[in-house]
């Protein structure tokens, strides 16, 4: 006859309490021969565990996170009742009762698991045995290798936080501490767990939520819900089940809730991708000054100078206006297809893409895959949504048949025009990621705040910033800089140019330099201002030649370049090299009345004990007389009434700038600004190639710049800013070709700016 079952679990019960005993007397033993060489614990009362950088834009909105730890520091008293009650009832039920070590928790703890049948279910160890083998002390933590010795200073330190701090101490200590995180999400402490997972502050918790971080302490990498949800309901409801058991719910309580659900947070993009290019000039600039393990690991916190605003609708701008040009020249193929290759899948419904676990919504470009196409539609699935792109939707590529353009399993790019939320199909357009690169800096005249930055069209796929880091031909964008020397040096808006074929001397043994228009035509006598407007390259050349190359270089130094620039008349026409964030800052001088304010992006740094320890103020530069500033303004203001610019006429905004564009169309350009931010785009590829035929900066960076511009202007109002001119700035009514004075109100006519005395008519106009 077989023994009755409950035979074996005396035995067993039996046995577990003779080998605690005997594992007690060991440990105990042990103690006394390795304590004197271990550290005190008097480390903790410093006890400072490493936590997250945040960084933050201007107006208090979190932009960025640098951590090799995600852990947020709370208080015993901010952490809810519930969720302490759910730690204590699943982990330690005698937390307040014991002294470190429960001999008595123990040995219940393994009748009730030989009981159940499983050994797993819950550990003997006391939060303050956990505790300590999870805290580091003078630099080392114990581990979790199962030795005597490592046991031994378990015991060791249990004893001695149970005797140095209080139960409330240990237990806002070990809620800081523990690990509750997995291999791809990263979470210390039950605040960040209750971020990772439910969206929310732990004070926010419901009871649910509490047991789940509750039960999964032990082993949130196999039982986590980003893990296995089954595993987690499982543990949640032990969690609870225990909760019941001591008092701190009742069971109807706990029945209810073991019948709900776990809802976690919907996974969202990361702080770190509204301004990836702005938060890595942040991170190197910390990295530099304070080193990397205070970044990473002390938690500091980064007031910065960006706009979120203004960042979303420059990501926007630069994302939309890249993509534009890339359609013009051609579809290139969906990316590849699911159903082939070494990572096919088995059918289109068992495709997922990483992109769709993240929040979806109209306007958003998301790779879809085909599920089929028809006489006029391609039809497509993201995620859960199911769309149709129509004829309208894929006319740019010059298609006209869906067959021609994708099949069934083509991963595509789309752009989510309308998205049902009864879960009917929605409508899509036929999208692909640019080839071409491009970026973006938003500077305030009056600060130098860096307001928006953008580097490349996609961080991920290129960590190189294009605003700060690329050094790239101006073009017609450097004759802003040659034009304000001339100013500089007494010439008018209505001085007269020559426009016709000229050669200069360029040096012993050299050929004579004959620059050419980009239309090869040639107007003959101009006004500075005419020229200008119009980006000519000869009367370009001709005034470079008149000031003084040297002039002019020394100048660009004033306004701002540090980029090499030589003194040679090519110059004139953009040969030299700067990056947008130097070309931006010079332009930045005009509408600022001649101070150039330097740029920066960081406001002031502040330690985790809230001690100050950077802190950047505007710093000006006077760059050039307030007079000619104005006289500055006025004319890149005449670049976008009547020259190059003139598509930014739309926007119906005081407005000023300069078109750029470089040989073969390889870098187009638009700096531009009004009496209050200076804006710079480029576009182009990072490798010295066309962009393509006629890409030039008005057809290219302009509508990039126009798209922010709209946003911004959005955002401020009805009420105009105004360029306000100095005293000695005086209006003249002259004819714009000859820049002779003519009566005021003539027919033709333009109001030109002088400074005084060198308006038509005085001894001193050119």
């Amino acid at each position: 006859m077989a023994p009755a079952p409950n035979r074996y679990v005396r035995s067993a019960v039996i046995l577990s309490v003779f080998a605690c005993a005997a594992l007690f007397g060991i440990v105990t033993g042990v103690l006394f021969a390795y304590a004197p060489d271990l550290p005190e614990i008097e480390a903790l009362d410093d006890y400072a565990p490493d936590t997250i950088t945040r960084v933050y834009a201007r107006g208090g909105e979190l932009i960025g996170e640098f951590a090799t730890e995600r852990r947020d520091i709370i208080g015993y008293d901010d952490i809810p009742e519930v969720l302490r009650n759910a730690i204590i009832a699943a982990e330690d039920a005698s937390f307040f009762d014991h002294q470190g070590i429960s001999i008595p928790a123990g040995i219940r703890t393994v009748i009730r698991n030989v009981a159940a049948g499983d050994l797993t279910a819950a550990g003997a160890s006391t939060l303050t045995m956990q505790l300590a083998r999870n805290i580091e002390v003078a630099g080392e933590s114990l581990g979790l290798q199962r030795t005597w010795r490592r046991k031994a200073w378990e015991v060791y330190y249990t004893f001695l936080i149970e005797k140095r701090y209080t139960k409330r101490e240990i237990l806002a200590l070990y809620a800081n501490q523990i690990w509750l995180g997995t291999a791809r999400h990263a979470a210390h402490g039950v605040e960040a767990a209750s971020q990772l997972y439910f969206g929310k502050s732990t004070r926010d918790l419901e009871l649910g939520e509490a047991a789940l971080i509750a039960g999964i302490l032990q082993s949130p990498a196999r039982w986590s819900p980003l893990v296995n949800m089954e595993r987690a309901t499982e543990r949640r409801n032990y969690a609870l089940g225990r909760m019941a058991e001591e008092g701190y719910i009742t069971e109807a309580v706990a029945a209810a809730e073991l019948a709900k659900p776990i809802v976690l947070a919907p996974r969202r993009q990361r702080a770190n991708s509204i301004a990836p290019y702005f938060l890595e000039e942040i991170r190197q600039h910390l990295e530099a000054g304070y080193g990397a393990q205070r970044l990473y690991e002390d938690g500091l916190v980064v007031r910065s100078t960006l706009d979120i605003d203004l960042q979303r609708a420059a990501n926007k701008a630069v994302s939309d206006g890249l993509r534009v040009v890339d359609k013009r020249h051609g579809f290139r193929g969906a990316r590849r297809n699911v159903l082939t290759g070494a990572d096919a899948v088995e059918s289109i419904d068992a495709f997922e893409h990483f992109r769709w676990r993240l929040p979806i919504a109209e306007g958003d470009m998301v790779p879809a895959v085909v599920t089929g196409t028809t006489a006029d539609t391609i039809q497509v699935r993201v995620g859960p949504h199911a769309a149709d792109i129509d004829a309208d939707g894929f006319a740019w590529t010059r298609k006209s048949s869906p067959g021609d353009l994708a099949e069934v399993g083509d991963l595509i790019d789309v752009t989510l025009t309308t998205l049902p939320d009864g879960g009917g199909r929605g409508t899509a357009t036929l999208d692909q990621e640019p080839e071409v690169e491009g970026s973006l800096i938003a500077i305030e005249n009056r600060t130098g705040h860096v307001l928006a930055m953008v580097g490349g069209y996609d961080f991920e796929r290129s960590r190189f910033n294009r605003a700060t880091q690329a050094f790239r031909q101006l073009g017609s964008l450097f004759k802003g800089v040659l034009y304000a020397a001339a100013v500089d040096q007494g010439h008018t808006t209505a001085s007269i140019l020559r426009d016709e074929p000229v050669s200069f001397e360029v040096g012993p043994g050299q050929p004579r330099y004959r620059p050419n228009n980009y239309d090869y035509e040639y107007k003959g006598p101009v006004t500075l201002r005419h020229a200008l407007e119009t980006s000519r390259n000869v009367p370009a050349v001709w005034i470079m030649n008149e000031v003084g190359p040297e002039v002019v270089v020394d100048f660009a130094r004033r306004v701002g370049f540090s980029s090499p620039i030589p003194p040679y008349l090519s110059v004139a026409l953009g040969s030299a090299e700067a990056t947008l964030m130097e070309v931006t800052s010079a332009y930045s001088v005009f509408p600022n009345q001649g101070r150039r304010m330097l740029p920066f992006l960081i406001e002031r740094v502040i330690d985790r004990n809230g001690d100050l320890l950077e802190e950047n103020r505007p710093q000006s530069r006077d760059a050039l007389r307030p007079d000619t500033a104005y006289i500055m303004a006025s004319l890149m203001r005449g670049v976008v009434q009547r020259g190059t610019g003139r598509r930014a006429l739309q926007l119906n905004w005081p407005v000023g700038g300069k078109t750029g564009t470089v040989d073969d169309f390889t870098d187009a350009w638009f700096v531009g600004f009004d009496p209050d931010i200076t804006l710079g785009v480029w576009v182009g590829h990072d490798e010295k190639k066309t962009i393509g035929n006629r890409e030039e900066g008005a057809r290219v960076a302009l509508p990039i710049w126009i798209d922010f511009m709209k946003a911004y202007v959005a955002g401020r109002g009805e009420t105009q800013p105004e360029f306000d001119p100095p005293s000695n700035i005086v209006f003249v009514s002259v004819d714009p070709e000859t820049g002779q004075r003519t009566a005021p109100g003539t027919r033709g006519s333009i109001q030109e700016t002088f400074i005084a005395g060198t308006e038509p008519g005085t001894a001193f106009f050119r």
